[in-house]
């Protein structure tokens, strides 16, 4: 009988044909990080694959469920497309894929129709597809990329919120974008956009950056503007800006027409061909201060383009005048400080740095094109009290409502909340619950810990709120008094919900004494 006798290879060549046996048999040990994740987001509903240097959608993913999975974070990775088992997420809500090489969306995004927020920033896009525009979307973030267009279909997004194309080639927007009517915020800075469509002006928008683009009128009809909280216009050759009218009835306006000399547009002479320097936007573009309305004197203020002679002088309103500078580059930042409702909105204005004023016969000589004016920090600091009372009085206000809240479930399902009220409210359950109490049935399924699985996946939360919110919409409870699903869920707006319970409370008490 033959015997086999010892191989007559070299040790060393055995082991190198070891090791590509097992290459070629896909028998490397697998990345442990990577396995963790996927079964946490399993687990949790939160799959976190940001920066592994992912190429292609990790093919170990298939061993885990990650059907009920919300939110993907896949940025910071290598992605050439946007991976078709995404696709197939389809209780997903939140999609980042921030930062990659995608260049192209597949038309089978469209079966994400849970999605409501996608980042598709920092990466190689040309355009976006129509089919885009059929998901529920609130938020839609394409900054830098190379977007030339907005699909018209972006009408579609009804529900859409917030929407940055900042950083791209974008010389229009769409004729459809006036039928974005929940949009309140919208970013077009850095592009190459030369004309304002009309239509904004019936958005509710509350802020408005078009910024470093070639906009050289403003649209008069954006005085109808009366949400607007927030407008970013510097480095555009604007020639013709309008009086902006406030929600308190306050206007900008331009009263010395008659002592305009030799000046130019009051907006820099660079006609904003800086923006394409960079990718993203800087904050060092503009120096700006933010002052009071308020505190604005006669003897402040800037030089205007002698085009704007449809600006009329009203009276009440802010005066500004001109300095002597030939070539002033001033840009104009409207805002309003949401904390401090009861101010008029601020208006900041924004120049390239200027030297430190000088003084002159005792006086501070101001330098033209730029305004030194008093801060809200600086008015502030005159009374610190105040705003330690204004605290402290919000604060109390807070813990009141939370008792309230509190005391709402407690005495009518009759048990006892621990003391964290957000955590075991962000789960759902005991809110179906006080929905089903003062309305039996009104939430039919509720999906409830067992000892097996104690902590419930995020997907199931999600649907537990979305159940409760749903039946307090069917008992009657106002639009404008509903929190969102995140107050609940992220524990961020307690007194949001406070007040939806409240609502929900006294809607009902309502119906019941009318019918007794």
């Amino acid at each position: 009988m033959a015997t086999l006798g010892p191989d007559p290879r070299p040790h060393s060549q055995l082991a190198s044909a070891s090791i590509q046996s097992n290459i070629s048999g896909n028998n490397l040990p697998p990345n442990r990080g990577l396995e963790r994740a996927l079964e946490e987001g399993a687990n949790s509903g939160f799959m976190n694959l940001s920066a592994r240097k992912l190429k292609e959608y990790p093919r170990t993913a298939s061993n885990y469920d990650l059907s009920d999975t919300v939110e993907a974070d896949l940025s910071r990775n290598r992605l050439a497309e946007v991976p078709l088992e995404v696709c197939h997420l389809v209780a997903l809500e939140t999609l980042n894929l921030y930062h990659n090489c995608i260049k192209t969306i597949p038309d089978t995004i469209i079966s994400l129709q849970s999605l409501t927020s996608l980042n598709l920033s920092r990466n190689q896009l040309c355009a976006l597809p129509a089919s885009l525009c059929g998901l529920p979307l609130r938020v839609l973030i394409a900054s830098n990329n190379k977007l030339v267009c907005i699909p018209e279909a972006i009408g579609q997004l009804r529900s859409l919120m917030e929407l940055d194309v900042s950083c791209n080639e974008i010389t229009a927007l769409p004729r459809h974008i006036g039928r974005l009517k929940a949009l309140r915020e919208l970013n077009v800075r850095r592009n190459l956009l030369c004309v304002l469509p009309e239509d904004l002006a019936e958005l509710p928008l509350v802020k408005f950056d078009f910024s470093c683009n070639k906009v050289s009128t403003i649209p008069v009809c954006y005085r109808k503007m009366s949400q607007l909280q927030s407008l970013q216009l510097e480095n555009n050759p604007l020639q013709s800006p309008p009086i902006i009218k406030y929600p308190n009835g306050r206007y900008t306006e331009d009263i010395d027409q008659n002592k305009k000399q030799d000046t130019d547009s009051g907006v820099g002479s660079d006609n904003g061909d800086k923006r394409l320097s960079a990718t993203e936007p800087s904050d060092e573009d503009s120096l700006s201060l933010n002052v009071p309305m308020s505190h604005i004197t006669e003897e402040e203020g800037l030089s205007k383009d002698d085009s704007s002679e449809h600006i009329s002088a009203l009276t009440g309103s802010i005066h500004t005048h001109k300095h002597t500078h030939t070539t002033p580059h001033v840009s104009d930042t409207l805002s309003k400080d949401i904390s401090t409702p009861l101010h008029p909105p601020t208006l900041s204005m924004s120049s390239h740095p200027s030297p430190i004023p000088t003084l002159l016969n005792g006086r501070r000589e101001q330098p033209a094109g730029l305004l030194f004016l008093r801060t809200h920090k600086s008015l502030e600091s005159v009374d610190p009290q105040f705003t330690m009372r204004r605290k402290m009085e919000q604060l109390r206000e807070e813990l009141e409502l939370m008792e309230q809240l509190r005391d709402s479930i407690e005495s009518r399902l009759k048990v006892a909340l621990p003391e964290d009220l957000g955590s075991s409210l962000m789960d759902g359950v005991v809110l179906c619950h006080l929905a089903n109490h003062i309305r039996p049935r009104s939430v039919v399924s509720i999906h409830v810990p067992s000892p097996a699985v104690p902590k419930l996946s995020m997907a199931k939360c999600r649907r537990n709120v979305e159940n409760f919110l749903d039946a307090c919409r069917k008992m009657g409870v106002p639009e404008d008094k509903l929190c969102l699903p995140h107050h609940i869920l992220e524990e961020k707006g307690m007194i949001k919900v406070s007040v939806t319970v409240q609502a929900l409370v006294d809607e009902t008490s309502t119906k019941q004494a009318l019918f007794t």
